[in-house]
């Protein structure tokens, strides 16, 4: 089958396109078809050899790690999905493929009424900045600080967030500051002067903050929190622990698949909102792992295996 690989380390040059063994779904598996893979920082970041501590990536790799498609072919064992289901979740192998294996705990149906851009936008942000947002302790009547939020995962973050009854201040470059007032955030300019002005928004203080840019706030994070590290968790800061901030790397949750049913029902009605920026053919992966790394990336850059 056709995939993205890559056998060293290193920038973007190191992915190319190539013919890899097929796979085939083992008990409690879904093989699937792929009619899209979503593009996250992780992704970049693990093929640069960064995250060697967190995510040990034997050589050679396919990247990715949520997709969208179409069951072919099911384990032994499996009683939830058909062949010919269309369905979006996390997968157990590289998603820069036309074929990938997925348990079936973390896969959901995709509504009718869910493109497949749209759907493979969703199982990483969703997933992540629900188990964030737990680890937070977040509830109603809070303040919560999203650090990057115009991102997927900080896009999905303000929602969730919102959606328990919490305040969300979301931290953007001022382009994207009405998309996030039409998220539920109160929008505020990242960089220099950041305390003050989350201050200004939230004269009440800031019961947690969630860092999903890792662009050096997490110092203004522990000021705003009253100089304690509690209640702070970073996903993309390398500093974390030179500040005593939580690094939350954490994989799916035991009911992944129900919560992704529930985000996916809820955005094929607009309920949820993850926007896909842009879409590639599967072998501009490169170019889109570039901009990517380059950052300021609103929602989710997303692949198109084959014709589709």
């Amino acid at each position: 089958m056709e995939a993205i690989v890559y056998e060293e380390f290193g920038g973007p040059e190191v992915l190319r396109r190539a013919q890899v063994e097929d796979v085939h779904a083992g008990p409690g598996q879904i093989r699937v078809a792929v009619r899209a893979a979503g593009v996250n920082p992780v992704d970049y970041k693990i093929r640069n050899g960064w995250m060697e501590a967190a995510f040990p990536t034997p050589l050679p790799a396919t990247p990715g790690s949520e997709f969208a498609g179409v069951v072919d072919e099911t384990g032994e064992g499996v009683t939830e999905f058909a062949v010919g289901d269309e369905v979006l979740g996390r997968s157990a192998t590289g998603a820069y493929a036309a074929y990938v294996l997925a348990d079936v705990g973390a896969v959901a149906r995709k509504p009718e009424g869910l493109g497949w851009p749209e759907a493979a936008a969703l199982p990483v942000a969703t997933s992540t900045a629900a188990r964030v947002l737990d680890e937070l302790a977040v509830s109603a009547g809070e303040t919560v600080l999203v650090h990057g939020a115009s991102g997927a995962v900080g896009s999905a973050a303000v929602q969730l967030a919102a959606g328990r009854g919490a305040t969300v201040i979301g931290t953007a470059s001022p382009a994207n500051h009405d998309y996030l007032r039409v998220l539920g955030a109160v929008p505020v300019a990242y960089g220099e002067g950041l305390v003050s002005r989350v201050r200004e928004a939230a004269p009440q203080g800031v019961d947690a903050v969630f860092d999903v840019a890792g662009k050096g706030a997490l110092a203004d994070s522990v000021e705003l929190r009253g100089g304690t590290s509690d209640r702070i968790s970073t996903i993309a800061d390398p500093d974390a622990a030179h500040h005593g901030v939580a690094f939350s790397a954490g994989g799916g949750s035991p009911d992944e698949g129900r919560r992704l049913d529930e985000y996916a029902r809820s955005a094929a009605v607009g309920g949820l909102r993850i926007p896909v920026e842009r879409t590639f053919p599967l072998g501009a992966a490169a170019r889109a792992q570039e901009l990517s790394e380059a950052g300021h990336v609103r929602g989710k850059l997303v692949l198109l295996p084959g014709d589709h």
